[in-house]
């Protein structure tokens, strides 16, 4: 089995571009076939500097790495299509000589001309069919004399497929089932431009047979165009290597009214992308998946499951495990709606279900944003901490900054409620305490307070809320001795007094 994802460099690369990329890694790995990356870069005009590098980093930072594709090796390059431009023309030249394709030499405003005139007289949309081709300048009404007059006098021209009249395209889809097209429905699709770049319809066929490719998974949005793709199998004599086709359902807004578009994530404030991308200004700038705090395996194992159902009550999954179950005879045709609190969820899990050390490796970049360096195992301590509190990795700044520098603002509503000028000597008296304290583990720090509860006649609750407020500023947060435990001695002194001197003050301190 071979399959291929096949992305243009024309700006960041979407999320359900990813999920496409998951569902041909998925079905490679489970076949033990080969997935490849062909960077499909045809249409010049629209390229943009730096996307290829994106994609690359996209799929690495998920755990998609190609077996082949650009950077990666392999025996059927190159993998960008710039850069096989003598084989598409050759094989459109091949179709001329087959009788399937002919050269077309109408000028840009001709053919608008036949647009406008089309919509005057109140007609359907248009098209180079096999009717209008017949009152055309091509190399189908023009001699061969004639025809090969424009060509040598360097005129533009194009290489049409010739769609032949009066047949039924029949497509066998993995997810969709039997699909039909009408060859009247169609138009004579352009096959080689005017510049000699060839278009998406000819590069993507000729590439799929060069490369051997058996399965050709990709999104919905191209079920039409396969009844061209099909053609020129046939055109070429191709029919009996034609890949397996399958396409992948919509990905939804969240209210599931629509195709999830880029502006959607600016609209909602949520990211549509896998990695952030920077571009020109601040509206083609999006944060990805990755900078939000996700880790990659949860948005692997969310995106799947957005195209496709194992049949059981399952929802997480590790990539063996999804490698084992994928099949496309469980791929729904139905979009799938974009549930971001359902991501998050998916994130949560495994950040829970994640080692200390795991979590300590994913946290580690947004700490290191923030200027917090800390010590590995300290950092491990924290994050076993926190692991039950976090839903996304930048959790652990915002939550947990009081385990990396000091503390000078206190939750002054809880102060009020909890704080009592007339305890502070014997609050004073506990640290002293504290500080004498050798062996410093949560359960033995807990039973020195707990003896002191008792001779003291300072309630139990009254003093674990000024623990916490003294150490995090905040009453939420882990359990207040395991906080402690992590902390240290010296830190916990430290902030205990700071905190008596302050409480009764409010606010920045």
């Amino acid at each position: 089995m071979r399959v291929r994802f096949a992305p243009s460099p024309t700006g960041a690369l979407h999320i359900g571009g990813i999920r496409t990329a998951i569902c041909n890694y998925l079905l490679a790995r489970r076949h033990n076939g080969v997935f490849i990356l062909r960077i499909e870069d045809t249409d010049q005009n629209r390229y943009v500097p730096g996307a290829e590098a994106y994609i690359i980093e996209s799929l690495k930072w998920c755990g998609l790495t190609p077996d082949e594709g650009p950077g990666f090796g392999g025996d059927y390059g190159p993998y960008r299509q710039s850069e096989r431009m003598d084989i598409y023309r050759e094989y459109a030249e091949d179709l001329i000589a087959k009788g399937e394709a002919y050269y077309a030499f109408d000028t840009p405003e001709e053919l608008e001309a036949e647009r406008e005139k089309a919509k005057a007289a109140g007609n359907h949309a248009w098209k180079y069919d096999a009717v209008s081709r017949e009152t055309m300048r091509n190399s189908l009404t023009l001699s061969e004399a004639e025809t090969r007059k424009w060509i040598d006098s360097g005129a533009a021209y194009v290489i049409r497929l010739k769609v032949p009249v009066g047949r039924t395209v029949h497509i066998r889809d993995e997810i969709r089932g039997d699909v039909h097209f009408q060859t009247e429905e169609l138009d004579d699709k352009v096959m080689l431009k005017a510049d000699g770049m060839p278009t998406y319809h000819l590069a993507n066929v000729v590439d799929d047979h060069l490369m051997k490719i058996t399965h050709v998974i990709r999104g919905e949005e191209w079920l039409p165009s396969t009844a061209h793709h099909v053609l020129l199998y046939q055109a070429f004599g191709w029919e009996d290597t034609m890949p397996v086709f399958a396409h992948l359902p919509l990905i939804l807004k969240p209210d599931g009214k629509g195709k999830l578009s880029k502006r959607d994530g600016v609209r909602l404030g949520i990211p549509v992308f896998p990695i952030s991308w920077k571009g020109e200004t601040a509206e083609d700038s999006f944060t990805g998946f990755r900078e939000a705090g996700f880790d990659p395996r949860a948005l692997v194992n969310f995106l799947a499951l957005l195209s496709w159902n194992p049949g059981t009550e399952q929802e997480l999954f590790s990539r063996e495990e999804l490698i084992a179950a994928f099949s496309l005879d469980k791929v729904g045709k139905a979009g799938a709606r974009f549930d971001i609190e359902k991501a998050k969820w998916f994130n949560q899990q495994y950040l829970l279900n994640s080692s200390p050390a795991e979590l300590a490796a994913l946290a580690r970049p947004f700490l290191a944003e923030q200027g917090f360096q800390p010590d590995e195992n300290y950092l491990q301590a924290v994050c076993g901490l926190m692991r039950e509190r976090v839903t996304l990795l930048t959790d652990f700044g915002a939550e947990a900054a009081y385990f990396f520098g000091p503390v000078r603002h206190f939750d002054t509503a809880s102060i009020a409620k909890k704080w009592n000028p007339e305890r502070k000597p014997a609050l004073e008296d506990l640290g002293k305490r504290l500080a004498g304290h050798s062996e410093w583990k949560a359960d033995s720090i807990k039973a020195l307070v707990e003896a002191w509860v008792e001779s003291s006649g300072v309630k139990f609750g009254e003093i674990l809320p000024l623990f916490r407020l003294a150490l995090a500023g905040t009453m939420k947060g882990p359990g207040v001795f395991e906080m402690m435990e992590v902390l240290g001695s010296a830190t916990v002194q430290e902030r205990w007094q700071f905190a008596l001197d302050h409480f009764d003050q409010t606010g920045i301190i």
